[in-house]
């Protein structure tokens, strides 16, 4: 991350890692990881059970033929969250958010990419204060600017990867995380926050002709409360919603 002077941008470099497992199976469950997060939250609005409620709202609101790409279909797994504690939550427990916040959040971006275009994006950004730049091991070698549908697109992709790799998202009982997860998973939660200031601050409107705002805005609650009850994005990445989550969220 850079930090601009004066009116400059304020410049989000994006370093994926290099791991990648190019053909693996991935079954996580998805049971009762609200539930664990709930518990802990009586004060906050009721979070809806991922498999249930909230993927149900969405998609009545949401035309699924018309998302970014297919919601991650899930069998029953084998790996459960365990409850959570004060400050902190289960590794298990982090995994099943990660991949609900996925699923949630691209089917989100989805609903507005026909009005996310090289024309109308061309940078990936939250305004004129932020800008995210794309860097990996493979095409783009150095931080490069990119329209907003190609940085979502990249994005996406590799975190489809990650939760994909039984090396970092193990679902069998007894296969430890690896001492690396941590750090991948705060890599994708603080990824994903940017599709949401994308989309906040541009494209908004379009979510509210949709009648989805209700939806995305408990969506955006949920993640909120998680990532910041257990440290798991740095405060910088959260400066660009900064003012609209003081007023939704506290």
């Amino acid at each position: 991350m850079r930090g601009g002077g004066g009116g400059a941008a304020l410049v989000f470099l994006e370093i994926p890692e290099d791991n990648l497992n190019p053909n693996p199976v991935y079954s996580l469950s998805l049971v009762s990881a609200d539930q664990s997060f709930t518990a802990r939250h009586p004060k906050h609005p009721p979070c809806p059970s991922p498999s249930t409620t909230m993927s149900v709202s969405l998609k009545q609101v949401f035309n699924k033929d018309r998302t970014f790409r297919p919601k991650r279909k899930f069998e029953p797994g084998t790996q459960r969250p365990s409850s959570c504690r004060t400050g902190r939550t289960s590794t298990t427990g982090v995994a099943v958010h990660v991949v609900d916040f996925f699923n949630r959040i691209n089917l989100i971006y989805g609903t507005i990419s026909d009005s996310c275009t090289d024309q109308t994006c061309p940078v990936m950004s939250g305004g004129p204060k932020y800008e995210y730049r794309w860097q990996d091991e493979h095409k783009y070698k150095r931080p490069t600017a990119l329209p907003a549908p190609k940085y979502m697109s990249l994005l996406m992709d590799w975190i489809e990867v990650q939760i994909n790799n039984e090396n970092i998202f193990p679902t069998n009982v007894g296969t430890p995380f690896p001492k690396s997860f941590m750090q991948v998973a705060k890599k994708i939660l603080s990824r994903l926050f940017r599709v949401f200031v994308h989309v906040y601050i541009h494209h908004f409107d379009r979510v509210s002709q949709m009648g989805a705002e209700a939806h995305v805005n408990t969506c955006y609650k949920h993640f909120f409360y998680f990532v910041t009850e257990f440290n798991l994005i740095d405060n910088k990445e959260l400066e660009p919603l900064k003012e609209m989550t003081s007023r939704m969220c506290h």
